[in-house]
């Protein structure tokens, strides 16, 4: 089993396969993806291999991340390989969702279970504005396919910024009103490259809860291998609502997950300083020595991250591990 010298339990993999975005969302990657260093990403042989490998450790949960995940063509036999690997009990995807109604049969077949779509305005013209791309009507009609389908969960993911959430906090919840979703309001995180943007856009997600409580939204008890989010319900509401703040104090005390990036570093904290590379034991199909080296990193994993101290460790930004 996965556990730290904290007594936290790893049940949930963030696995990265590539660092490369088509959109240039002003949070993220507002000069759009910069080519600076060799795109040598994992095969899916690698990742079959990292798949198994945490598995047999007790990882239950995986999600893929990017970047952009779908920009991989072999994106479905990742999928695949994901949902078949033993002990894995589900796979997840976060996508920005730009061909959403045209990748999700694919993903469907080949066994995905949880899907989450950024979406950080509900008006055509603030996506388009944050994004850099006119696609919000696509990924709507992608998140109804989905749900339509019966065969996914679908969770919506938001960044709290000054700038645009007053109002969209409104239109969202009308949208929740009948829609079978769970959309999850992210704080704005410094990185690296942020720290401008940050100052003038962070907002606090504990109004907002304050707020959601005093209407009447009730809290959903986390299942072990759930993310990071404080979730709510109200039963005058289809939708959910989450809650993802890094910078409440006990916000660590409950992390259950681990990152891989798409060069094979496993990451002990999105804001860690260094992948610690695992790339020479992914060339061989013996796992035993992958598993050993696993292991051995999770006793220099810290209590917590240093966001607090603005301390961003070696995250440029989020498209480096997906979050």
């Amino acid at each position: 089993m996965l556990t730290d010298n904290f007594g936290r339990r790893f049940y949930y993999l963030r696995l990265s396969i590539t660092d490369v975005c088509n959109f240039s969302c002003s949070y993220c990657l507002p000069d759009g993806y910069q080519c600076d260093q060799p795109r040598d990403f994992m095969s899916l042989q690698e990742i079959t291999r990292v798949t198994k490998a945490f598995g047999q450790l007790g990882t239950e949960k995986i999600r893929i991340t990017g970047g952009e995940p779908a920009l991989r063509k072999d994106l479905p036999d990742i999928i695949a390989v994901c949902k078949q690997t033993p002990g894995i009990k589900k796979v997840a995807i976060t996508s920005n969702g730009f061909k959403l109604p045209t990748h999700l049969p694919q993903w469907l077949d080949a066994g995905i279970d949880a899907i989450n779509i950024s979406i950080d305005s509900l008006d055509p013209r603030q996506f388009h504005s944050i994004t850099g791309h006119d696609k919000l009507d696509t990924i709507l009609k992608g998140i109804d396919m989905a749900l339509a389908s019966g065969k996914t969960t679908v969770k919506v993911n938001a960044v709290l910024m000054r700038e645009y959430s007053g109002y969209d906090i409104k239109s969202y919840l009308d949208w929740l009103k009948d829609t079978p979703v769970t959309l999850r309001f992210i704080e704005l995180m410094q990185t690296g490259d942020n720290l401008e943007f940050f100052n003038a856009q962070h907002v606090s997600g504990a109004r907002i809860k304050q707020n959601l409580i005093l209407d009447g939204w009730q809290p959903v008890i986390r299942d072990r291998s759930a993310g990071p989010a404080q979730e709510f319900y109200h039963p005058d509401y289809l939708g959910k609502i989450g809650l993802i703040m890094p910078y409440s104090s006990d916000f660590c005390d409950s992390c259950n997950r681990l990152r891989v990036s798409a060069s094979g570093k496993l990451h002990l904290c999105l804001f860690s300083d260094q992948g610690l590379s695992l790339r020479e034991q992914l060339q061989q199909d013996d796992i035993a020595p992958l598993k050993d080296r696993i292991l051995s990193f999770l006793g220099d994993k810290k209590a917590t991250h240093f966001l607090h101290d603005k301390l961003t460790g070696g995250t440029k930004h989020l498209a480096m591990l997906g979050g």
